[in-house]
């Protein structure tokens, strides 16, 4: 049995989740960005008491390592060092891009064949990215990138591919390409959780000196 922690307040709405085994005992979500910093730490009190788990039992804390807000980034895993420093639990991080990717193939009741790409809004016509298949492998590595009618054409050719995020409507509106896709995302706490459980099943903690945001600022052409 694992009980897993998972934070996220890389994007617009953040949220603190407890699960066991991956599945999500109770979360609680907070949509006033500036006041991330402030939730993260009261909602895992509030969660830990209304389950009646003491920290001391939970196994591991996971949170979302970027690319995302600048300033969540840095608070998400503050506090997820934080909590593992004092408890000695393992820290596992999670890719936002790769969480968005989970849900939008967890939402997709389409056919199987696309592939994933989500994106995250980096002011005018610049983007956070990625490339996932239906496995949620990386096919293209999180990056920054300008958005304009070439973007993923060369993928777009021969695959259909799935955008997702508050990123696509930047493409959306210039994109002519029948291969493309366009759908709304939910919450992406299950995936978190999903995906961070595997880790933790895996064994794959990352450092805690070492675990530092994924800011994502070099420039990859899709």
């Amino acid at each position: 049995m694992a009980l897993i922690i998972n934070l996220d307040s890389t994007l617009e709405n953040a949220s603190v989740s407890v699960a066991k085994d991956g599945i999500i005992l109770m979360e609680q979500n907070n949509d006033v960005q500036k006041e991330h910093a402030a939730f993260l730490h009261a909602a895992i009190k509030s969660l830990l008491l209304k389950l009646d788990i003491s920290i001391k039992n939970i196994d591991a804390v996971a949170t979302t390592i970027g690319p995302g807000s600048y300033t969540g980034l840095r608070v998400c895993l503050a506090a997820a060092k934080g909590l593992c420093y004092a408890l000695n639990k393992p820290l596992i991080t999670v890719g936002t891009l790769q969480a968005m990717a989970k849900t939008a193939i967890l939402n997709n009741t389409g056919e199987n064949d696309f592939l994933f790409c989500p994106m995250i809004d980096a002011r005018r016509m610049e983007v956070y990215t990625g490339l996932y298949n239906i496995n949620v492998d990386e096919i293209i590595a999180p990056h920054a990138e300008i958005i304009d009618e070439q973007f993923c054409s060369k993928f777009l050719k021969i695959n259909k591919v799935l955008f997702c995020g508050n990123g696509m409507d930047k493409f959306k509106k210039i994109n002519t390409d029948p291969n493309a896709t366009f759908v709304t995302l939910p919450d992406i706490t299950e995936a978190i959780n999903l995906l961070s459980y595997d880790k933790f099943c895996g064994e794959n903690f990352t450092d805690i000196v070492a675990a530092s945001p994924l800011y994502t600022k070099d420039f990859y052409n899709l």
